[in-house]
């Protein structure tokens, strides 16, 4: 045999090796399935997804001397402090009756957000030891965070009704619409998580700005104020009463508090943010489940 015959052989064994394996169903360790077998292999691991999201939820305060009581706690005590300052010193209140429940809800609501996307963002860099040990979808990642920001929530949620109804508000047929604006939440929030996940993993530094973003949206997102009342001060206002965080709070005031109508077209904009978010972070985190652990 010639060298140059030789030569062929051996160029045509990987492909031959290539060949042989896809005939008997083997797949090169780490590589990224296709977008609907993805779905099918998360879905049979939604049992880990939830273990771990209840584990997560259960963990973060557990070494803390009040245990469990800091979800509640802290969401309360920055309440407070905003009270005092844009309630009481700089008076914030205009185009709101109910101010106590109208910053409880804006405060509760955006810290769980907040924490979906800041957590979100080093889902799958704080884990990489697990990433690179053991088999399974990239995704359950970011997604059981925004599963235990919003298990974390769940208490937060009852202490507010009970700060809704002790600041004069009655229980009326809107209240059936809460657990509707939790479930848009947690799509946005999971979508939002996916995204800053993927992003961080591409550029580290990145998840330095995480906070800025954060901060920025605590401010433009009427977390303390109403942007009803003042968004006509500015020509661009309006684009602030429908940038998705604000959405979301308003959703929620308006499931809670009488002076804040049920606006059909927010809700339609807050499904259409949830769904869009969802679907975009979904894409975009499975595009590179391939590089996840390996860069």
């Amino acid at each position: 045999m010639t060298s140059a015959e030789r030569g062929g052989t051996a160029a045509g064994g990987p492909s031959e090796l290539a060949q042989l394996a896809a005939r008997s169903g083997l797949k090169k360790v780490g590589s990224r399935p296709g977008l609907p077998e993805y779905v099918r292999t998360l879905w049979a691991r939604r049992h880990f997804l939830w273990v771990l999201s209840t584990s997560r939820s259960y963990s973060r305060n557990q070494n803390n001397y009040l245990g469990q009581l800091w979800s509640v706690l802290s969401p309360l005590t920055l309440a407070a402090v905003y009270y005092l300052v844009f309630g009481l010193l700089l008076d914030t209140r205009a185009g709101t009756t109910n101010y106590p429940g109208f910053l409880t809800i804006g405060v509760f609501i955006f810290m769980a957000i907040a924490a979906s996307m800041t957590a979100g963002s080093t889902a799958v860099t704080s884990n990489i030891t697990m990433v690179r040990a053991l088999d399974f979808p990239r995704a359950v990642l970011p997604l059981s965070v925004a599963l235990s920001e919003m298990l974390t929530l769940l208490p937060a949620i009852g202490v507010m009704i009970v700060i809704v109804l002790l600041t004069g508000e009655p229980i009326t047929v809107t209240w059936l619409l809460l657990p509707v604006a939790l479930v848009l939440i947690l799509l946005f929030s999971a979508g939002c998580a996916m995204i800053a996940a993927r992003v961080v993993v591409a550029a580290r530094d990145l998840r330095n700005l995480i906070p800025v973003a954060i901060r920025l949206l605590r401010y433009v997102s009427g977390v303390f104020f109403s942007i009803e009342a003042y968004a006509g001060r500015f020509e661009w206002g309006f684009v602030l009463e429908y940038q998705p965080v604000a959405v979301y709070l308003t959703l929620m005031r308006s499931v809670l508090l009488q002076d804040v109508a049920v606006d059909p077209t927010m809700w339609l904009t807050g499904l259409a943010w949830a769904v869009v978010l969802f679907l975009v972070g979904f894409v975009v985190f499975w595009s590179a489940e391939e590089k996840y652990g390996r860069d």
